[in-house]
């Protein structure tokens, strides 16, 4: 069984952050990842909030946090986490075809969408609807597509899918959007982008891929029919703490609880990033929650 000081399960910025504190702090480090590099912030368009740069795309800037790690001889695996178990002296990390041994492990998997909670909605995944507007947005060249939520993300996905659609619908179930003001001031200046509030989404039709869905005012009960191509529901996250669930580490919303050095109840268990327990979701609040985690364990194993 292969053995490290330290294993980061999840690679978004603060798996990859933990793990250039650990790296640099010479710890045998093993990043587990079951998808791209750098976590959402791949899917982001566009950054305007990283400290030092005006604006950056999600992509670039993912992988340069990808390509330092590697720089600094980390090793980095593909694999799905099942289960981490505690035992006195050790940790034992289970992926779908194998396990490693550790001295301390990281949890940095974040979160995932939520779904919109329609009975036939993953018929469609892939066949029109999606999460990533960066990774999609060049199917629907000159398309009508439609954007289901309210906040920055919703926000941020219509404006920038708007450079490419012939029309985006931004459906959100309340009056007001919760997105910040610069937001919703830069996207009502955009002609093609058409807002439907307070509207939820009841029905999704279509043969092989979507072809259109249908809309209902939740006051009024008013229905109505919109012919779209695409569907980028952005209604929240959840946090991907499911192979955890047995260590009572939790609290009721599935966020991990943790110090301020990001360790859990059990000695040896960390975690960083939007998969805590915290106030603020950012890329660089998860940095911060990385670096913190991964230099405690550094000390630690220093005694």
């Amino acid at each position: 069984m292969e053995s490290y000081d330290v294993i980061i399960i999840g690679a978004g910025p603060a798996g990859l952050s933990a793990a250039l504190y650990a790296l640099r702090g010479n710890l045998k480090t093993l990043i587990l990842e079951n998808d791209t590099p750098g976590g959402k912030v791949v899917k982001t368009s566009e950054i305007t909030n990283w400290p030092g740069i005006i604006q950056v795309d999600g992509p670039t800037l993912a992988y340069n946090m990808y390509e330092q790690v590697l720089s600094l001889n980390a090793v980095y695996k593909y694999g799905r986490v099942i289960k981490i178990q505690n035992r006195k002296k050790d940790k034992i990390v289970y992926t779908d075809d194998s396990k490693y041994k550790t001295k301390a492990v990281i949890i940095a998997t974040g979160t995932v969408y939520k779904k919109i909670g329609l009975e036939n909605e993953d018929k469609y995944y892939g066949r029109g609807i999606s999460y990533c507007a960066v990774c999609d947005a060049k199917l629907y060249q000159g398309k009508n597509i439609a954007v289901l939520g309210g906040g920055d993300s919703a926000l941020k996905e219509a404006i920038y899918l708007s450079n490419f659609a012939n029309e985006v619908v931004l459906i959100h179930r309340r009056d007001s959007f919760r997105a910040s003001p610069d937001l919703i001031d830069k996207m009502i200046k955009i002609p093609n982008i058409l807002c439907k509030t307070p509207y939820v989404i009841k029905k999704i039709t279509g043969k092989e891929a979507i072809e259109g869905i249908t809309i209902e005012n939740p006051d009024t009960k008013d229905q109505l029919y919109l012919s779209i191509d695409g569907l980028f529901p952005f209604i929240g996250s959840t946090p991907a703490t499911d192979f955890v669930q047995d260590l009572g580490i939790l609290n009721e919303q599935g966020y991990v609880l943790v110090n301020e050095h990001m360790e859990t109840t059990i000695p040896g268990i960390y975690a960083a990033g939007d998969v805590i327990a915290k106030e603020l979701r950012q890329i660089v609040t998860a940095c911060n929650d990385g670096a913190i985690a991964a230099q405690h364990i550094v000390e630690n194993l220093k005694i």
